[in-house]
């Protein structure tokens, strides 16, 4: 472009300066190729293991991968480097670093918290047991039949008591949340004022006194549990029960291509349902695909891109501005007429595109069925051989796989879901399938149909980590007509909110007598 552009603006020359003007952007060509090579030399190809992509991206493979060149992303970058990163990179992996050292200590902290209550409560019943027997053992009056009964009712609310504790409480953490949980840490509070006021009535009425009679004080012990019992009974009903019953129909919307879906939620806080939606998201939104973005972003672009017109004759000419002005807005309303003609183009290459899809397919739906039907007559004959020369289905794999490879490949590019699947998870799932005895259909459903996010790797959704954008506070509950939003890096979730409206039922009587009807038959024919 800028050689022609050069050339024109120089046209009004004579043919002595023309070959003049050739002859050097010929040597300044030659110079350029000179050292475009000299720096070609230098260029290294990035190739990152199979199962290991490169900062989360798409699985990057070299040429001695395999002679298909499965999956290949190279990058030419110049040094001897292996790995190339940018500020951008170093900063956001500086600042992941520094968000899960910071996420790590709050929730460890949390748990120690929990902990040390913990203990608290289940050491306190214990303790006032034992200390009358350490402080004042000759004052104690003897435990009758029905004080040894409550150390057995004692031990064994303490044993439901944990048990009930541990299933509720201690459970593996589902996500880190930017919030204290309201309930929870009001339900510690709780419990800990609790605790500390019993000690406070055993240490004034009890401790000081040293009173003698020790059933009185177990059956204070006995108060204490069944109390702690209650307690965990109301967690129950504020940190499970209350958000069993549908309050609100929630619209998820991803950003990038308009995916949606409904779900029905409970009285919860925004934090708490932005969680039930994101693990809602892994399972039922399809896999984020930003390369097939890509395409009509740039059809876009060259629809939207017009002609460039340049002034050869420099901006002192006013003649000459105007006419090429004049020329320009001619241009211009032609580039205008063509773009409304743009969505033939767009049909005619989905269209296109389409056919290519189908055909890709056709190939790839033989070539698996001729390598599994290769597989059934290996297994055949290695029925016939002796135990220890039986092939195992990750050589079974291994050996058909690339058969298929290529056709599989190029519907994968095709499709653009390259990024999505490497061909170490390939021969897993291929291995995975011979040792199951699956159908070439039930191979290929997990490349012709995309599936949810947790179907694949971990580089592509386990690693993320989402921000949530709200207006009200994320600790306060869901509201009709609430937005919110669930951020990462490539996209975001737009949530809305909406109250299921109160229904209002009625009920109309039928009397079973009104269906009934009678019959009646003429005797009378006609001749």
């Amino acid at each position: 472009m800028d050689t022609e552009s050069t050339y024109s603006g120089y046209s009004y020359y004579s043919g002595r300066s023309r070959g003049s003007h050739r002859h050097g952007e010929r040597s300044r060509d030659r110079h350029k190729t000179r050292s475009k090579d000299s720096r070609s030399e230098k260029s290294v190809t990035i190739n990152t293991p199979p199962a290991e992509p490169l900062l989360g991206d798409s699985s990057v493979r070299g040429e001695q991968v395999q002679d298909d060149n499965w999956g290949e992303t190279t990058t030419a970058v110049t040094g001897t480097s292996e790995h190339s990163l940018s500020q951008e990179d170093i900063v956001r992996i500086t600042k992941d670093l520094e968000d899960s050292v910071g996420l790590d200590c709050r929730r460890y902290f949390t748990l120690a918290l929990a902990v040390i209550l913990g203990l608290l409560v289940f050491l306190t019943p214990l303790a006032f047991l034992v200390l009358p027997h350490l402080l004042w053992p000759e004052k104690l009056q003897s435990c009758g039949t029905a004080c040894e009964g409550l150390f057995i009712s004692v031990a064994f609310k303490l044993l439901i008591l944990l048990l009930a504790v541990w299933a509720l409480f201690f459970r593996p953490p589902r996500a880190g949340l930017p919030r204290v949980f309201v309930f929870r840490a009001l339900l510690a509070v709780l419990v800990l004022l609790f605790v500390v006021s019993y000690w406070l009535f055993y240490g004034v009425r009890i401790l000081e006194s040293q009173d003698e009679n020790y059933q009185g004080i177990v059956q204070y012990a006995v108060s204490l549990v069944d109390a702690l019992l209650f307690i965990h009974y109301l967690a129950i009903v504020l940190l499970e029960l209350r958000q069993l019953q549908p309050c609100f129909s929630v619209c998820v919307t991803r950003s990038t291509d308009g995916e949606i879906r409904h779900y029905n939620l409970g009285q919860l806080s925004i934090q708490r349902a932005a969680l039930a939606i994101l693990e809602h998201y892994y399972c039922d939104f399809p896999v984020n695909n930003p390369a097939l973005l890509s395409a009509s972003k740039s059809r876009a672009a060259k629809h939207l891109a017009g002609l460039k017109v340049y002034n050869v004759d420099g901006p002192g000419n006013n003649a000459a501005a105007g006419l090429a002005h004049s020329q320009s807005r001619a241009m211009i309303a032609a580039a205008a007429r063509r773009r409304d003609t743009s969505h033939n183009e767009l049909y005619y290459e989905e269209a296109e595109h389409e056919r290519r899809v189908r055909k890709r397919k056709a190939r790839l739906v033989v070539a698996v069925e001729e390598a599994f039907t290769h597989i059934k007559r290996m297994q055949e004959e290695e029925q016939k051989k002796a135990p220890g020369d039986v092939m195992d289905p990750r050589e079974a794999a291994q050996a058909i796989f690339p058969s298929m490879a290529r056709a599989l490949q190029k519907y994968l590019r095709t499709t653009k879901q390259q990024h999505c699947h490497s061909m170490e998870s390939i021969q897993q799932h291929l291995a995975f399938c011979i040792t199951n005895n699956m159908t070439p259909k039930a191979f290929l459903e997990s490349y012709l149909t995309p599936g949810p996010t947790l179907q694949y790797s971990r580089d592509h959704w386990r690693a993320r980590q989402w921000t949530l954008i709200s207006e009200a506070s994320v600790t306060s509950g869901l509201k009709d007509g609430s937005i919110f939003l669930l951020k990462c890096v490539d996209f975001s979730l737009v949530v809305t909110t909406k109250k299921i409206p109160y229904i209002q039922m009625s009920e109309e009587y039928v009397d079973p007598k009104s269906h009934k009807f009678v019959l009646r038959l003429q005797s009378e024919t006609s001749v």
